[in-house]
C-alpha cells in the first residue's frame, strides 16, 4: 500500500542479456532503489513490437517493487524504429517459440542473479505475448507467477501452426510451472470466448492453480490507452487484480 511519507525511487536503463543460445540482446530494465530484496518480473512484449507501452509497463512493475526487464525479442531482425523492425519479423512469420522462450528464460536468469533478488520471478505478457507467457512457464522452469493476458492463439487450431510455432500451447497445459492469472475481453477474436473456455478447461483437468478474469464490453488489446481498443473500467480493474495476485506469491 502506497503512503505518501515513504521514501521512492527507480532506475531504468537499456542493458544486455544472455539469451536464446547464449546470444547477447538487449533488454529494458528497471528496478526500484534500495537494498530490497526484490521479486523479479519478466515482460514479454507483443507483435506491435519492443515499444513504449512496455517500457512503460517495466517502470509500472518497478514502481510496484519489482525488478523488472522487457528483453527484446527481434533484437536479430535488426535495428531500426519500431514499427519497421516489427514489420519485418511479421513478414518472416513470427520468431520462434523455441527463441523466444530462450530469451524469456535468459531475462529470468539475469533476474535471479541480481544480489538484490528474493529469489522469486514472475512473468507477464499481452497478446502475442500473452501467448509467450503460457508457452514459456510450461516448458521451462523457475517461475513463480504468470500474468497472461488475451494470449492470442493458445488453443490454436492444428489448421493453424506454423514452423515458427509447431505446438499450440495448450497442448502443454499439464506442464504449467506456477499460479496464472488469466485477463480476456469478452469481444475478443483472438482468443474468442470459446478459446478461452477450452484453455480454461484444460486448466482445471491438470488441477492447476489460476484464476480467469473475463470482461464484457472489452475486446483485444483493451489496456493499450493510445488505442481505440482501450477500455478504461475493465483495465484498471484488470490492474487491481493482478498485482494482488503477485503480491501473493511474488512477495509472500
Amino acid at each position: 500500500m502506497y503512503t505518501t511519507d515513504q521514501y521512492e525511487g527507480m532506475l531504468a536503463e537499456t542493458v544486455t542479456i544472455q539469451g536464446h543460445n547464449g546470444d547477447t540482446i538487449n533488454a529494458y530494465y528497471a528496478r526500484p532503489t534500495g537494498a530490497g530484496p526484490f521479486p523479479g518480473m519478466v515482460l514479454i512484449h507483443h507483435m506491435p513490437g519492443w515499444d513504449e507501452w512496455y517500457r512503460e509497463s517495466t517502470r509500472k512493475f518497478a514502481h510496484h517493487g519489482y525488478a523488472s526487464i522487457s528483453p527484446n525479442l527481434y533484437f536479430r531482425a535488426g535495428h531500426g524504429t519500431v514499427d519497421d523492425v516489427t514489420a519485418k519479423v511479421r513478414s518472416a512469420g513470427g520468431v520462434a517459440d523455441d527463441q523466444v522462450v530462450g530469451d524469456v528464460v535468459g531475462a529470468m536468469q539475469f533476474l535471479r542473479s541480481l544480489p538484490n533478488s528474493n529469489g522469486k520471478i514472475g512473468v507477464f505478457g499481452t497478446c502475442s505475448g500473452g501467448r509467450h507467457t503460457f508457452l514459456t512457464v510450461c516448458r521451462a522452469k523457475g517461475f513463480d507467477a504468470a500474468v497472461e493476458c488475451w494470449g492470442g492463439g493458445v488453443a490454436a487450431a492444428k489448421e493453424d501452426l506454423t514452423p515458427q510455432r509447431p505446438v499450440a500451447p495448450i497442448d502443454y497445459t499439464k506442464d504449467l510451472c506456477c499460479p496464472l492469472i488469466g485477463i480476456f475481453g469478452n469481444d475478443d477474436k483472438n482468443p474468442t470466448p470459446d478459446q478461452v473456455n477450452r484453455h480454461e478447461e484444460e486448466l482445471k483437468k491438470a488441477g492447476k492453480t489460476y484464476e480467469f478474469h473475463r470482461y464484457d464490453g472489452a475486446g483485444h488489446g483493451f489496456f493499450y490507452y493510445d488505442r481505440p481498443s482501450y477500455r478504461q473500467e475493465q483495465a484498471v480493474d484488470s490492474w487491481k487484480k493482478i498485482f494482488p495476485f503477485l503480491e501473493k506469491h511474488l512477495k509472500g
